[in-house]
This record gives structure tokens, sequence and C-alpha cells, in this order.
């Protein structure tokens, strides 16, 4: 939470008309939203927009996957100029993970204005292709502060026509140690800008960023609550030698089809997602030194529900987008009692009923009481004991993902993968999941009873008239 002595403007109250139509947006931007169904603002978009259409510098405190990306997105694409080929406007991100994404809706918004090129420039990539794709200046940049910063250095980016500057993600940015980073990029960047700083938490320290690269900035928070009934939260005890016995009795006693895992320290992750393994459970980590094939596999397998627990540290998770996650469990409680609440908001979205679970040990009685505090009503804490009280059910994820060696950059597209599986009847489209798509590789999420049956269509089959490598993950 912002705790600043700095006067901000009062929180802003939601629109009385929801409907993006209130907005003074461009036409093809209208076209573009309601073709991807949206239809009414969430809480973060009706207080934010007015502001951003407006020109405003803004603080926007919203947990992950209440809309602020696709808010940020429309006021950038509703002022930029499509026909002037320099780099407008920049977002920059933490993560590779969370910068694909932010890329991929801006494109989807921008998909009905014509000759609109995004750049997506993370490290961990090659150089190369990143220099060829600035031959021509794009009109949005997204990335990470490290690659953007070594891109200004070099010369290979230009900021002389920047209108908006976005910092998605800014508390983990500062986490992550970017403030250095991001201060030399803003020193490149015109003075008259637009700047946006959106995240899930404010810690105090965002406050000499936000005194730094902003004017008179207004501020919007959507408040949270854990406990608005989708969501049961329980604690449990545990002592020194039972923390995995427990986590362990938790999953098999709520048998949750998809968990995310969090821990305090990615050393933590990957030795606890191999112990879960060696126990017969689908376990999976997810942290900072993980190559970017690796990281990239790893999500689309969560994604697809094709692996049941996905282990991580808080920054690591950021940037996931599970629109159905039924349980999170702190294995580790968080240090700041407002990273908890938003562990727990990735559980219980949209209605559907969700699961919280947090072990704490003797010597976190003070992060407990923060959090209680913070969420202002008591723990619901019981014995560990009751997670033995009926037989332990069997975890097995719903879904097997399929491979294939082919992408984006080889024209194959989502489409073409569902009607090579569901050609002459062949497979019924209820048994595909969810398909994930990379530069040269997919992956198409199948029902596990006719995994197969795909794969051996997939295999020995043509995809748009050409051959690919075909595997089962898993």
């Amino acid at each position: 939470m912002m705790r600043s002595s700095r006067a901000y403007r009062s929180e802003v109250n939601p629109l009385p008309d929801q409907t993006f139509n209130s907005l003074p947006l461009r036409p093809e931007l209208l076209a573009a939203i309601d073709a991807l169904g949206y239809q009414v603002m969430t809480p973060i978009q009706a207080q934010a927009l007015p502001l951003l259409l407006g020109g405003q510098d803004l603080l926007a405190q919203a947990q992950t996957g209440s809309g602020k990306t696709a808010a940020f997105a429309i006021g950038i694409l509703n002022r930029l100029d499509p026909q002037l080929y320099r780099s407008q406007a920049l977002v920059l991100c933490p993560t590779r993970e969370l910068a694909e994404q932010v890329s991929n809706e801006i494109r989807r918004l921008a998909r009905t204005t014509p000759n609109v090129k995004v750049s997506t420039l993370c490290g961990g990539q090659p150089l190369g292709p990143q220099l060829a794709s600035l031959q021509r200046d794009p009109h949005i940049v997204v990335g990470t502060p490290g690659r953007i910063l070594k891109h200004l250095q070099s010369g290979s980016l230009k900021f002389e026509q920047l209108t908006s500057l976005v910092l998605d993600e800014a508390d983990r940015m500062l986490d992550m140690g970017f403030q250095e980073d991001i201060l030399a990029i803003i020193r490149n960047l015109p003075a008259k800008r637009q700047t946006l700083l959106f995240s899930a938490t404010y810690p105090e320290d965002i406050q000499a960023v936000s005194n730094a690269v902003q004017h008179n900035p207004a501020m919007v928070r959507v408040a949270f609550t854990p406990d608005s009934g989708s969501t049961q939260q329980w604690f449990y005890p545990v002592g020194t030698d039972n923390r995995f016995h427990t986590l362990v009795a938790a999953l098999h006693y709520y048998l949750p089809q998809s968990s995310l895992v969090f821990c305090n320290q990615k050393q933590t992750c990957q030795s606890l997602a191999d112990e879960l393994c060696d126990t017969g459970l689908h376990a999976m980590a997810l942290h900072g030194d993980m190559e970017q094939f690796d990281r990239n596999q790893v999500l689309a397998l969560f994604a697809n529900r094709s692996i049941s627990i996905l282990v991580a540290t808080d920054v690591a998770a950021r940037g996931l987008d599970i629109s159905e996650l039924d349980a999170v469990i702190n294995y580790e409680l968080a240090l700041d009692p407002e990273v908890h609440i938003h562990r727990i908001g990735r559980t219980g979205r949209a209605g559907s009923e969700g699961l919280a679970i947090s072990l704490f040990a003797d010597g976190d009685s003070r992060r407990l009481q923060a959090i209680e505090a913070y969420q202002g009503f008591p723990a619901r804490i019981a014995p560990a004991e009751v997670l033995e009280s009926r037989p332990r059910g069997k975890l097995y994820p719903p879904m097997v993902t399929l491979m294939i060696s082919g992408g984006r950059k080889d024209k194959l597209r989502a489409g073409d993968l569902l009607g090579a599986l569901t050609a002459n009847d062949r497979l019924p489209a209820s048994a595909i999941g969810k398909i994930t798509q990379f530069d040269k590789l997919s992956y198409v999420a199948i029902e596990r009873r006719v995994v197969n049956q795909a794969l051996e269509i997939l295999s020995q089959g043509n995809i748009k008239g050409r051959k690919f490598r075909v595997r089962k993950l898993g």
C-alpha cells in the first residue's frame, strides 16, 4: 500500500456508464474492443481510462487479472499516430513473460488499426533479430529494462517522438534491482510525455520513482477483498519437520487440478518441485535461473493444465495469465501482507470458487498478524491433522500437451492445428484445450483419454500441407 506524505488526488469513482462506447475512443479501436468481446469495463478500466485519455499521469493499483493491461494499451493506441513511423510508446516490464503478454494484448487491440508495429525487446534472447526488427522504428516498444537500456546505448532505439511511458508491475521491477536502469532510460526520453505506473502493490520505495518520473499523478486503486465468499482461505500450522508433509496432505485432501505454490526463494522452488515429483505428483518449478526455452515450456504446460502444480517465487509468477486457478498455496508466508493478498487474488476469479492455503510456523507470528491486520479479519486456522481425515485421492492433470515443431514464423496458426485435429470428425473439438504458440514451436493441450489418437493424427498427417515433428510432453 502507498504510505506517503505526498499529496495525491483522491481516488476516482467508477463511471456511471461503464461501457467502452461511453469513452472518446477512435472508431477502429472500439471495433477491436467489440471484436474481442470486451463489453463492460472492469473497475480499474472504468477508473483509469478517463484519466489516461485526458493525458493525465497515473499511479494505478490493481491485482493481476483486473484488466490493467488493456487499460493502458487502449490509452496508448488511442493517442498513437500510425502514419508517424517513430517510436511513440514504451512499456517496461519486469519479466520476459509479462512483456510477451503485454505485446500480445496490444497487438490484439491494434488489429483494426492498419500498420501498427509492436516490438518486444527482452534480455536472454539474441540481439541480431532484435536489431533487424528495429530497422524500421516500431510504433510501440515493450521490453525489460536491461535490454531496452542496451539498445538505447547502442543507438538502435530512438525515442525523440515518444509520448507515452508505462511502468508495468513497477514494484517487481524495483524488487529486481531495475531502478537505476529505469532512471537511465528515462533520462533518454522527452520530458513532455504521459507516464503511467501500473502495479499490483505499491511499497514505499516506489514514491521515489514516482517523484522522479511523474508530474502531478492521479492515484486510482481497486481494492481487493480476499474473503469475498468466492475464495476459501485456510491457514495450517506446521513444525520444522512436517511442512512438506502438510503440503502433500493438503494437495491430496483438496485435489485441486491446478495449483500455484509460492516460495520466497528460487532455490526452494526447484528442490520442492523435485520432492513433489518424487511422491508421484505432477509438479514443475518456475524461477529466474531457468533458460527462456524451459520457462516458455513450463508456462505453456501449466496454462494448458498439463501439470497440476507450479512452484514459483513472486517475481517469477508475475505475468502468469491463468484464468482458472483452483488453488494458491503459500508454502511460506509472504514477507509483506500486501504480497500475500496479491498471491491469493489469483484464485477465485470471475465468480468461480477459489482456494487459498497458507502454511505457517511458530516463527511466522508477526507475518500472520500483519496479514490479519491488512485484510481486516482474523485468519481461519485449522490443525494440519484435519488434512489426514479423508482417504488420499489421486491427482492427475486433465490434459496432456503435444509439442509441434512449427510456430508463428512458419505461418502456422492455432486454427490450422485445430482443423487438422478435427478434420473428418477424427477428434471432437471439445477434447482440444488451449493452444500456445511461439515463433518456432506450438503447444496443444489434449484430453488425456485421446492424446495418443491426437499424436497419431498430427504425426502421420499434414498440417497446411506440410509435415511437422510432434511429440508428447510428460
